[in-house]
């Protein structure tokens, strides 16, 4: 039998790591709580105490641990990064999951107490220990019901720390007064500096949360990001932090002068230039999963591993055909908290290759049903009672004034008599579908998005036909603010014919997603219309974004401000989308009864019309 050393040392080594892992750990797995479990309720409860219903409810960064460790963690070189909760400008930051403490009610209770003390933060710079500190009192003021759970969660926040009589003077100092301000948060402490940092404080926010920045969307790549896709592995997205580096431009070619043997560590930020062949995306992607931060910069060319396609616009013969200069519209600057007058162009367009079609045949058995269900909300023929002439005599109003003539108080009045006419609704609608370039993906293997988009305009210019609603039909897409597109596919004074069916037929994916000024061009044809009821019926698969800065919150806040325009304006302002992520921004939209999310994304074109009768009763 042949003896492997080197089989041997890795088995040993394995044993070895195993054993030194579990002996330093002081987690508790089996009572862990995930963020995705709590969630959504973390963030009604953030709401719901006061916290900006604008943001999102992510999960936070691991980041640097450079405080004490015991001698075990030392060895097996655990708890280097740690994922502590802190609130930026677009999203409340929670750990990915809690498993510090030895039952999973106390995991789930700090999730709850880490929402409530976000809620209460207003992101104003401080002594992170002062600012917890009043962080805490307000909480606990605010929301008395806390205190219990509070007092448990400090009982077990204090179980977890280290011995005062175990650190050195300096390290022991600054850990007594962190003991000290948890136990009585009213009570001022000032901090003094030590050798090392204190452990975390898993009850407080992050002393000093990582500042990612974002860059701004490079105009090689006019791909539209898909909301709608997950990560695979969530253990991966919590790791890194994303920042932003500048490279001057240089020249590709050159002589490389250096004397390697002066070469002792190469740490720092370098753009290098490899071939394609080079590139090793596997080994590539398991090792950014041991990277605390990834630099992003933009450069002359783009390195790609799969094809894209720059999403020019059309040459004019084969684009819709424009209607008119554009439409100047304002932009709503959340940051400036004021408009931006005229900074977004509106373009009207019409397709100028339709041709005049039928009702497809799958949808016609359906189409059928929805009329017949219709027919209850359809103009009817009632009796106007009380009218000055009519075809009969209104016995009830005959028979009343009779009886106060014999009582001596009647007077005679023209009103006599009652006349059949045909009554009609008061209301107008107009539907806004977005056709950004997402609608082009597939739902299964037969049908895309913008097909059952298709579909659902068919079947509700049908339906509605019937109930002799006042209807339009607009689709919209964008490519930068300058260019916001806007299909008229039905409008107001229009008859739904085989003309209207060609133009839905001719639809096809456009851009992207610049909301606002399509709602508010919608909102100000909508308000032109004499009805009474006015209902602006938005269709989409995913959140506000374009090319520009029109991303994050920036275009949420916007589509939220063009929403209040149209709501001022005394519109009815109704959201339906398959977007599964749709509850974290669409209550800050459009409000928790205004919306709604269809799962099962082909039930789409049987249950709009539906949906509308309900909101229309």
């Amino acid at each position: 039998m042949k003896f492997d050393f080197w089989e041997l040392e890795e088995h040993v080594g394995q044993i070895w790591n195993g054993f030194i892992n579990r002996a330093s750990d002081t987690h508790y797995a089996d009572e862990a709580v995930y963020l995705k479990d709590v969630k959504k309720s973390l963030g009604i409860i953030f709401r719901a105490m006061g916290g900006n219903t604008s943001l999102n409810l992510d999960s936070s960064s691991a980041t640097q641990n450079h405080s004490r460790k015991s001698f075990l963690k030392r060895i097996a070189g655990s708890e280097t990064k740690i994922e502590l909760s802190w609130q930026d400008e677009n999203s409340l930051r929670l750990p990915y999951k809690i498993d510090i403490f030895p039952k999973k009610s106390l995991n789930k209770k700090l999730y709850v107490w880490l929402t409530a003390i976000s809620a209460a933060d207003t992101l104003h710079p401080g002594p992170w220990v002062e600012r917890n500190q009043q962080l805490t009192i307000n909480t606990l003021r605010r929301f008395p019901g806390l205190q219990h759970d509070y007092r448990i969660l400090l009982e077990a926040q204090l179980d977890l720390r280290p011995d005062i009589n175990s650190l050195p003077a300096d390290e022991a100092q600054q850990e007594q007064l962190i003991q000290q301000a948890l136990k009585h948060p009213a009570k001022p402490v000032t901090l003094n500096i030590a050798n090392r940092p204190p452990q975390a404080v898993f009850l407080w926010l992050h002393p000093s949360p990582p500042q990612s920045t974002v860059s701004k969307p490079s105009n090689n790549n006019d791909e539209e990001p898909s909301d709608k896709k997950k990560q695979k592995k969530d253990e991966e997205q919590r790791k890194r932090i994303g920042e932003r580096e500048d490279v001057e431009n240089e020249k590709k070619d050159g002589l490389l002068a250096i004397r390697y043997e002066n070469i002792f560590s190469w740490g720092e930020f370098i753009k290098l230039d490899r071939s394609s062949e080079e590139d090793d995306l596997d080994t590539a992607a398991e090792a950014i999963k041991d990277m605390d931060i990834v630099h992003v910069t933009e450069d002359e060319k783009s390195v790609a591993s799969t094809l894209k396609f720059d999403l020019d616009l059309p040459s004019a013969a084969n684009d819709d055909l424009p209607l008119g200069e554009g439409i100047l519209l304002n932009e709503w600057d959340y940051k400036k908290q004021r408009y931006r007058e005229d900074y977004c162009c509106l373009q009207e367009m019409v397709s100028n290759s339709t041709k005049d079609c039928e009702l497809p045949e799958h949808l016609k058995k359906t189409s059928r049903r929805l009329r017949s269900q219709f027919e209850s909300i359809m103009p009817s023929r009632i009796w106007f009672k009380a009218q000055a002439d009519g075809s009969e005599l209104d016995i009830d109003a005959y028979m009343q004034f009779s009886t106060e003539r014999r009582r001596g108080s009647g007077e005679m009045t023209a009103n006599m008599y009652k006349n059949l006419r045909t009554s009609h609704r008061d209301m107008s609608c107009l539907l806004l579908a977005d056709l950004s370039l997402s609608t082009d993906s597939w739902v299964n293997n037969d049908a895309r998005i913008i097909d059952v988009i298709q579909d659902s305009l068919y079947l509700f210019s049908e339906t509605l036909s019937t109930s002799g609603d006042k209807l339009a039909i607009h689709g919209f897409s964008s490519r930068n603010r300058n260019h916001v597109r806007y299909n008229l596919i039905k409008q107001f004074d229009e008859k739904y014919n085989a003309c209207i069916r060609g133009r839905i037929k001719a639809i096809k994916p456009g851009y992207y997603t610049r909301m606002g000024a399509a709602i508010r061009h919608a909102s100000e044809q909508l308000d032109q219309q004499d009805t009474s009821q006015k209902l602006l019926l938005i269709m989409t698969d995913g959140k506000p974004n374009d090319l520009d800065i029109y991303e994050g919150r920036y275009g949420i806040e916007d589509t939220r401000m063009a929403l209040n325009e149209a709501r001022k304006k005394g519109q009815q302002a109704f959201c339906v989308t398959i977007d599964d992520t749709a509850g974290e921004y669409l209550p800050y939209l459009f409000g928790a009864s205004n919306y709604v999310v269809i799962r099962n994304i082909m039930e789409l074109p049987a249950k709009l019309p539906v949906l509308y009768a309900q909101l229309t009763q």
